[in-house]
């Protein structure tokens, strides 16, 4: 598997860099977020990164005015496990460098994804991300397993709080897990296990001889 960087032609399907904000104080408050020895933590919304006044700029330039929350995904992986999708883009900004795994919705067939298809893509610290709607992401990939990642994790307040109780009606109800969250999980990952659609064929791409 290939490497791109998001600087790369080949990314412009999957979102875009983002430039024209200060993310100085966001990243210095990324930065005091803590960061797991092991696996990954994520936060839907922290206090601090809330607080911040670039966050109502995130909701006027990049959402167009609609509330938003500010948190974080941090840790270390190397791993795919599942990828998910929202209605909305998400925004990522990383105080170290960070890997995202990258697929297309349009890739899914029949309620499947051939993990052949999925694409990593280096983000460099401090540059700021859009994620479209219509790109499958998950947990970002360190680059230095000593240092992990810290990444912000910006999109429409409520996304990826309790999933509603509804009866399912449509065929994508199945694939979701959270409010605004659609996941497939691939059969050896921790989420199928614990109960997720499983919904990724192929290899649970794992990029650690890749660093």
């Amino acid at each position: 598997m290939k490497i791109y960087s998001v600087h790369d032609k080949e990314f412009t399907p999957y979102g875009h860099v983002v430039t024209g904000l200060d993310t100085a104080e966001l990243l210095d408050a990324l930065a005091r977020t803590p960061l797991p020895e092991t696996g990954t933590g994520y936060c839907p919304e922290e206090e601090e990164l809330q607080e911040l006044p670039v966050t109502v700029q995130v909701s006027e330039h990049l959402y167009g005015g609609m509330p938003v929350q500010m948190g974080w995904c941090n840790g270390r992986n190397t791993k795919l496990n599942c990828l998910e999708y929202h209605r909305d883009s998400e925004f990522n900004l990383g105080t170290e460098d960070f890997i995202l795994l990258l697929a297309r919705q349009e890739e899914i067939e029949n309620g499947m994804l051939d993990t052949g298809k999925v694409k990593a893509f280096r983000v460099p610290a401090g540059v700021l991300v859009e994620v479209y709607a219509t790109t499958l992401h998950y947990a970002p990939c360190h680059t230095d397993p000593a240092k992990g990642f810290r990444v912000l994790v910006a999109l429409p307040a409520g996304t990826n709080t309790a999933k509603p109780d509804i009866r399912p009606l449509t065929e994508e109800d199945k694939l979701l897990r959270a409010c605004n969250k659609w996941l497939l999980a691939h059969p050896d990952s921790a989420e199928a296990a614990d109960g997720a659609y499983v919904g990724l064929t192929g290899e649970n791409i794992d990029i650690a001889d890749l660093l």
